[in-house]
């Protein structure tokens, strides 16, 4: 006699996408504001506009998973929001480290 196994529950990742892309932007708003400061005494850097472009794929991800857990009762739509925003949320922390790499060596 078969038993029924019941199927694992779908990983839902928004809801973890959301709070932390918030935090990111913050993150990036204060590394901006850091830049700022420190350029009167270190000169001109192109680090708070990489930043800034990087902070951008942070506010996608996080409105992308807002919206994926709006739209958690269409599964295909809500999947697919899901999709991009993890894939905006990898690509600002790809970003975010290779500015951090690149402002350390001095690079931009």
């Amino acid at each position: 006699m078969p038993h029924d196994i019941p199927a694992a529950p779908k990983r839902q990742l928004s809801p973890h996408i959301l709070p932390t892309a918030c935090t990111m932007i913050g993150v990036c708003t204060t590394l901006i504001g850091l830049v700022k400061v420190a350029e009167g005494h270190i000169g001109p850097s192109q680090v708070d506009e990489y930043t800034s472009l990087d902070m951008l794929l942070f506010l996608a991800s996080a409105m992308l998973s807002y919206c994926s857990i709006r739209r958690a009762d269409t599964s295909r739509i809500g999947a697919r929001l899901e999709r991009w925003a993890d894939q905006c949320f990898m690509a600002g922390l790809i970003g975010l480290a290779l500015i951090a790499l690149f402002f350390a060596y001095e690079l931009i």
